[in-house]
């Protein structure tokens, strides 16, 4: 092949192109962030895939210690398309841990992940705390009392790990021995849970609420295509209204379900909507957020996909059309936030500046039905309007309100009289 002796050149180079120390980057601007090392490489998805976008900045932000558990779908084919994977390492050695698990119980899967963590944290933890007063003075306690907040606090970990390993070399015991098999549990990991809306939506849903309304430091990411795509575009409840798939080329007459407004109703959930197309830097805080939230967290990303029937290559394109028409609301939803006095409901979105229409006709999965069906096509897309405008006024109120000082008690409507 002409062209494979001078990209090997090019490869080289590349390879030989130094990685940028994290800690000197600013990880809240996109064009600092980017310079991180991706984990996620070579995935072999369809061209122009909006779900691998989200996995390789996911991989950029925790790595080089997160544990993913992936649910069966199109993230878990290219995810794990043996014998080789998109997922690699750095050259320490450290990557992501990536298993798949099944449609209807990769929540719990990856819930399992995260008790297994934390019982092996609190074991190792206790025993450190148990033999500390043999180590070098205030050892134990700086490890025990580490802030691994960023790639800074986890790098300084390590270093500490590394030398309490040394250190219990030269004490005799079980204890010690146990305590140096389990050491690396002192160094924060992360738990990731990922999938698409056939998961998210409907197979998994009920393992999925489940773990969030566990309180457990999980995270979920939800790459929603708006259907199955991984069997050729069925309908799944995240399918919009109006909207023909594969097994429902009539049209959908029933409304998208509002996975990030369910959650929300925890109210001890992170929740974000994004769409990197229409807002890469929201998208950005959100993974930010959802990582440092010591809790559970649930991040939907809206991923163009081929089956919605357009050219790929205008992929980011559409996402900002979908978020302009008001079809997709930018939102962050911190509970943090309460603690300062702050509504926890962050309206990232503009009032829609796009008729829904505009953005509906560039997409097949619309546009057919209005060929095939106008007369029933108009009515959907009719009632699609008044429901985009309704979600959009009903997140903005939501924004808007006022929330109650803290340790104030709600006045009952009957009392204000």
């Amino acid at each position: 092949v002409p062209l494979a002796a001078p990209e090997a050149k090019n490869w080289d180079f590349f390879l030989s192109i130094p990685q940028r120390d994290p800690k000197t980057l600013n990880l809240s601007l996109v064009m600092q962030q980017q310079l991180l090392q991706p984990y996620f490489e070579f995935s072999g998805a369809c061209a122009g895939c909006g779900e691998t976008p989200y996995l390789k900045l996911l991989s950029q932000l925790v790595g080089d210690h997160v544990l993913i558990a992936n649910a069966t779908g199109c993230s878990s084919i290219y995810g794990g398309n043996l014998p080789t994977t998109p997922w690699s390492k750095d050259l320490a050695g450290r990557g992501p841990a990536w298993s798949n698990s099944l449609f209807e119980d990769n929540a719990e899967f990856g819930l399992g992940l995260r008790l297994s963590l934390d019982q092996k944290t609190s074991r190792v933890r206790g025993l450190l705390k148990k033999i500390g007063g043999s180590l070098g003075a205030g050892q134990a306690d700086e490890i025990l009392a580490a802030d691994q907040g960023g790639f800074g606090g986890i790098e300084d970990q390590r270093f500490r790990v590394k030398k309490l390993k040394e250190a219990l070399e030269k004490i005799q015991g079980s204890e010690s021995r146990e305590l140096i098999q389990l050491a690396d549990y002192l160094v924060k990991k992360s738990v990731w849970i990922v999938g698409g809306d056939g998961w998210a939506y409907d197979i998994g849903y009920g393992g999925l609420d489940h773990v969030l309304a566990s309180g457990r430091n999980v995270k979920m990411l939800v790459l929603d295509t708006e259907g199955y795509s991984n069997t050729g575009g069925q309908a799944s409840k995240s399918t919009p209204l109006g909207a023909i798939a594969k097994f429902a080329t009539g049209g959908k007459t029933t409304s998208k379900k509002d996975l990030g407004l369910i959650a929300m109703s925890y109210g001890n959930i992170y929740v974000a909507q994004v769409a990197m197309g229409a807002d890469d830097g929201q998208t950005l805080r959100a993974f930010l957020e959802a990582e440092s939230y010591e809790g559970p967290s649930l991040i939907i990303a809206y991923s163009h996909c081929i089956s919605h029937g357009y050219e790929m290559t205008q992929g980011l394109k559409q996402q900002k059309a979908a978020v302009r028409s008001g079809q997709w609301v930018l939102y962050r939803f911190d509970p943090r936030l309460r603690a300062e006095g702050k509504n926890p409901l962050r309206l990232d979105s503009a009032r829609p500046t796009l008729s829904l229409e505009e953005y509906l006709v560039k997409e097949n999965r619309f546009k057919i039905l209005l060929s095939a069906k106008p007369d029933e096509a108009r009515t959907l897309l009719s009632e699609a309007q008044k429901e985009t405008a309704e979600r959009y006024e009903r997140y903005k109120r939501m924004a808007e309100a006022v929330e109650p000082a803290l340790g104030t008690a709600p006045v009952h409507p009957l009392e204000k009289s």
